[in-house]
């Protein structure tokens, strides 16, 4: 038993060292939150390491999480760069853990893209609404609104990422939220949407849920464009895609240089790469629509809706979205145990 013990002990001491080993390579770059299954990052970790040489480690946390791990490590940082949604980049500047970097294609980025100091870039958007598995329905009609999801028809379906961690999750709270009335100032309406749903015992993962959506353990999920238009016509999955009637949000997720990375070099060329044409395009090919949105070819717009659905999706002032989530997450915490 004692030597049992002391093997389990030195594997978690192996695998709680591993990003800090990895950091020492001089090939290596980290990045927190860039999990394969989310936004294809799994294709352009793959073509970063092919075109520039340099190793990204795949990386599974939410964009809570990986700003709460650069706050712990800021003393010694482990990562060199970090993605996550735009409010969490606004964050991580106010709490002093990013460092300001321009990088290539800088002027041709829009104002509202890009943090004034280059503390954050955005890389692409996308746009909140119902990803659904339409074998997986049992016979229910595919939801056209918020209001359609509190139906006890769809009583066990309906997943959703923890809105108090997940970015995604926090959008998904702004979208039902603006349709139904609210404003950052006031998410009473998100609250009291969240509330009513309970009655269908939604699923409430932490982490990316694509696979179950695509297994059919979670026949709807409160998901972005990109996914399912990913699940459609990369993993020919039977999803369709869904921007509510009463309307919806898009944000734009960016990336970030770590202050004090201990391979700062390679951080920015991770970042010049992903803003470049070739990491750009690998974005669009993705079905995300590309922060350079001259990247986007002609056949990859075809992929997505038609612009009178996207029509009802709007943005919204990402400062006061980025102000506004630690009292909501802390008010949803409270109000749904």
């Amino acid at each position: 038993m004692k030597k049992v013990t002391m093997i389990a002990g030195a594997l978690a001491l192996s695998a709680g060292s591993l990003f800090s080993s990895l950091a020492q390579a001089a090939d290596t770059a980290i990045c927190y939150n860039c999990p394969p299954e989310w936004a294809d990052w799994g294709t352009q970790l793959n073509a970063i390491a092919k075109d520039t040489g340099i190793q990204v480690p795949q990386d599974n946390k939410n964009s809570g999480q990986a700003l709460a791990q650069l706050v712990a490590e800021q003393g010694n940082p482990v990562a060199d760069v970090v993605y996550y949604g735009v409010s969490f980049g606004i964050q991580a500047d106010s709490a002093g853990v990013i460092s300001a970097y321009k990088p290539a294609h800088w002027d041709e980025l829009p104002a509202g893209m890009k943090d004034p100091n280059g503390k954050w870039v955005a890389l692409h958007s996308g746009t909140m609404g119902f990803m659904v598995n339409l074998d997986a329905l049992g016979g229910a009609p595919v939801p056209q609104s918020w209001d359609d999801l509190l139906k006890p028809e769809y009583k066990g379906m309906i997943g959703y990422l923890d809105p108090a961690s997940a970015f995604v999750g926090y959008v998904a709270a702004v979208a039902v939220n603006q349709a139904k009335g609210g404003n950052m100032q006031d998410f009473t309406p998100a609250l009291t949407w969240f509330k009513k749903l309970q009655a269908n015992q939604p699923i409430v993962p932490k982490q990316t849920a694509y696979a179950r959506l695509i297994s059919g353990e979670i026949p709807i999920l409160l998901d972005y464009d990109f996914n399912a238009y990913r699940a459609k016509y990369k993993d020919h999955a039977n999803v369709a895609f869904v921007i509510p009637k009463e309307g919806t949000v898009t944000v734009p997720y960016v990336i970030s240089l770590v202050k004090n990375a201990p391979h700062a070099d390679n951080g920015k060329k991770v970042i010049d790469y992903v803003l470049s044409d070739k990491g750009q395009a690998i974005w669009a090919n993705a079905f995300l629509r590309p922060v350079r949105t001259s990247a986007m070819s002609a056949d990859a717009k075809k992929f997505f809706l038609p612009d009178s659905d996207y029509a009802r999706a709007q943005t919204v002032n990402y400062q006061q979205m980025a102000d506004a989530q630690k009292a909501f997450s802390a008010k949803y915490l409270s109000e749904m145990r």
